[in-house]
């Protein structure tokens, strides 16, 4: 594959030399009637119009024949998460439909329309009514996608603090996560890195003279209970971040120096996402490329076989290790969300003297 890529790379690069050439050659004064083109070379240039045009509408049939269930569409597993696909959905159509119309109609005339010995252009130097048209269409389709936009973003981003929602810190630093859950207060106490201190196992910067951080809990696997809502708070420790749940249609930048936040409510569980036809098939798949690699993934020491779990990524490019940024996301049942909290320590208990 490397090899095929590298002379993919060469080729490309040798024809980008020979258009060069061609560019240069044009660029200068003419000395004879060789450079002028020809109703023959008018006539090879408006049949490769049509020609790119068939192999544009070609390439796009096949990517949806191959490609286009687009599985990652139907594994939503937040409650906003299908309002932010149908968004997509409405989006990706009305582009598809405006590609396809606007490439055929520039192909096309630059095919009907080539140039020929004693045809005259004929255009309109001003068309109001045209104006018009190309003017209000896009305004009015935009402004549609733009309020539905909008309309979809509020709904997310508005969490109803009635709904009694879990309160949970991500903590962002090259290259981890770490979670902070709000204690049986479901108040986050105060931080700040400044107050970090690794001797005393103060990893975050809780401030220890708040009573609300007493009861907090820092882990670094994230557990969420299916149908209820989550609202995250968080902080970046150095650079700039990027909080990316992919199945839960989730995304915010995490900021030094500031809070930023997002919610949403988990609608099915690890386990039942991972029966998921689309999830299955993607497994196995996985699992069948890991099983030709055996012996490099044995002596890394990593698991053979990959099982599927929810991930919160970092999407931002925010070092050399960014790659590798993830923390896992384990949904489950409010009666196991509460045994595993109930496993865990508590800051107050955690602090070394």
């Amino acid at each position: 594959m490397t090899a095929f890529l590298t002379i993919i790379i060469v080729l490309f690069i040798a024809v980008a030399i020979w258009q060069m050439v061609k560019i240069f050659d044009l660029a200068q004064v003419a000395t004879s009637n060789d450079q002028v083109a020809t109703d023959k070379d008018n006539r090879i240039n408006g049949y490769l119009m049509m020609g790119f045009l068939i192999f544009i509408y070609v390439i796009t049939i096949l990517s949806f024949w191959y490609l286009g269930d687009l599985p990652l569409m139907s594994n939503s597993a937040s409650a906003h998460g299908p309002g932010v696909d149908n968004l997509m959905i409405i989006s990706m159509v009305i582009i598809f439909i405006v590609q396809t119309v606007t490439q055929f109609l520039l192909h096309y005339f630059a095919y009907k329309y080539k140039g020929e010995k004693g045809r005259k252009a004929l255009f309109y130097a001003d068309n109001n009514t045209l104006e018009a048209i190309w003017t209000f269409i896009p305004v009015v389709v935009l402004a549609g996608l733009v309020i539905y936009g909008l309309y979809t973003w509020t709904s997310i981003m508005n969490v109803d603090e009635s709904d009694d929602p879990i309160i949970v810190e991500l903590y962002a630093q090259q290259f981890n996560w770490k979670a902070r859950y709000a204690g049986d207060d479901n108040t986050l106490g105060m931080a700040n890195v400044r107050l970090i201190d690794i001797d005393r196992a103060n990893i975050l910067g809780l401030d220890e003279s708040d009573p609300y951080a007493d009861d907090d809990v820092i882990t670094t696997e994230l557990h969420l209970p299916v149908g209820k809502p989550v609202l995250f708070k968080m902080r970046s420790q150095d650079v700039l971040h990027s909080a990316y749940m992919p199945h839960f249609r989730a995304q915010m930048n995490c900021v030094p120096g500031m809070i930023t936040q997002f919610g949403f409510t988990p609608t099915i569980t690890t386990v039942d996402m991972r029966q998921n036809p689309d999830i299955v098939e993607k497994v196995a798949n996985i699992n069948a490329l890991r099983a030709d690699r055996k012996d490099e993934i044995e002596d890394k020491g990593q698991e053979l076989l990959y099982e599927f779990d929810y991930l919160l990524l970092c999407n931002k490019i925010c070092g050399k290790s960014h790659y590798n940024m993830q923390m896992k996301i384990i949904v489950e049942t409010q009666e196991e969300y509460d045994a595993w909290i109930k496993e865990q320590k508590i800051f107050k208990n955690s602090l070394t003297n």
